[in-house]
């Protein structure tokens, strides 16, 4: 499995591909907002002939969605998520707005959702769906016990840990989803954040601040 990293939009948010020797490809949290980074996402894909076959948010506040729209028209995707972000989407083009993204183009609603201990395949690989609520109510995290990958979205990051001031966001539940979800898993395993840059399970249990 081999994971790109673009970092997209004013909150620099990490824009996540996932794919593997098959060239099909998993694509985590489009941030793309500007006609650039739309062409940089698709360069890269057509450069390396892959062939995307997935569209997943692990959450959807709007720095994470902003090119849902337009990687569900280019490769003809349907987004998959969990259903209990359905009013974050369903409000994201009022929220747009909010931070300034009016060229923001509306994100298509799901028609299949993501749960707990589901599993979500392509290619010759699989994740696991983790529900990690907590920095939102329907956060999700991709899980590779095979490669040692975690997709964390917003939950946890390096040396810190995901807000939780935004509407339906809760501290206790964020805490709660690392310890029982993510904390359990081995040290090794490489976390890809949702904002600044990858780590360790192992770093974050020694080091970060938040889960002492």
């Amino acid at each position: 499995m081999q994971i790109q990293v673009f970092t997209f939009n004013q909150f620099f948010e990490n824009t996540i591909i996932v794919f593997d020797k098959t060239k099909e490809c998993v694509i985590i949290d489009p941030g793309c907002y500007t006609i650039s980074e739309k062409d940089t996402l698709q360069k890269y894909i057509s450069t390396n002939n892959l062939i995307p076959v997935k569209l997943i948010n692990t959450h959807c506040h709007i720095d994470h969605i902003l090119g849902n729209n337009f990687i569900a028209k280019t490769y003809d995707l349907e987004l998959e998520m969990n259903a209990n972000d359905m009013e974050l989407i369903k409000s994201s083009n009022e929220i747009a707005q909010l931070y300034g993204f009016t060229d923001y183009e509306m994100s298509p609603l799901p028609k299949k959702f993501l749960n707990e201990g589901d599993t979500l395949e392509f290619g010759n690989s699989q994740f696991k769906i983790l529900f990690t609520p907590g920095h939102a109510p329907g956060h999700i995290s991709l899980y590779s016990e095979k490669d040692g990958l975690l997709i964390s979205g917003d939950v946890l990051f390096n040396n810190s840990i995901g807000r939780t001031d935004l509407p339906g966001g809760n501290y206790d539940l964020l805490i709660e989803s690392i310890k029982n979800k993510i904390l359990t898993l081995n040290d090794n395993t490489i976390v890809y954040c949702g904002h600044g840059p990858s780590t360790t399970i192992g770093n974050e249990r020694l080091n970060n601040p938040f889960l002492k």
